[in-house]
């Protein structure tokens, strides 16, 4: 059996690089945004009220934590289990960083855009899947470092590249809902 030296391995611990330290050093907080409902609890279903076997308003959300270099907002609400790809049901974007909440039904806020949804309306459209099926619904709030360069009622598709290259935060709230064949 080999005995190492204490110089030896005092030499080997002076040598050793410090990775605990380095690596505290080189953290930062980091703040993470939260998107909420009081209509459903994420990725449970949304109830009646909200789809269009309801009356079909928007529920209340309210967001926090966005980062500080935030511009503008955009809020997506997308159908990911539309048989054609991604159905789109609530689009806006340029909405100020001011805003934390929108209520239940609430207009568009004071400043943002409208997209056009899937339905072809500037407006929010809630879940409507075909009659025996479930489908699953993600709302996302993208903070931005810039205001969006769009026309008027522009599409998902629109909306979603002129994003590229400026979303400093996401977060997303998900739901699920269900339409039985009676």
């Amino acid at each position: 059996m080999k005995i190492f030296s204490p110089i030896l391995i005092g030499l080997l611990l002076l040598s050793a690089t410090p990775v605990f330290a380095e690596t505290t050093a080189a953290a930062k907080p980091e703040t993470k945004m939260t998107l909420a409902t009081n209509a459903f609890l994420d990725k449970l279903a949304i109830p009646t009220l909200y789809t269009c076997d309801g009356k079909d308003v928007s529920p209340q959300l309210s967001w926090t934590d966005i980062p500080a270099n935030t511009v503008s907002l955009a809020l997506i609400m997308k159908d990911i289990d539309a048989p054609n790809g991604a159905f789109y049901h609530w689009i806006f974007y340029n909405m100020p960083k001011t805003i934390s909440e929108l209520s239940e039904g609430a207009p568009m806020p004071a400043g943002a855009s409208a997209g056009k949804n899937s339905f072809d309306k500037a407006v929010y459209s809630g879940p409507c899947p075909p009659k025996g099926t479930a489908h699953t619904y993600i709302f996302t709030l993208y903070a931005l470092d810039s205001s969006l360069k769009l026309p008027k009622n522009a599409d998902a598709n629109s909306v979603l590249e002129a994003m590229k290259g400026h979303i400093v935060g996401q977060i997303d709230l998900t739901g699920v809902y269900s339409r039985w064949i009676q």
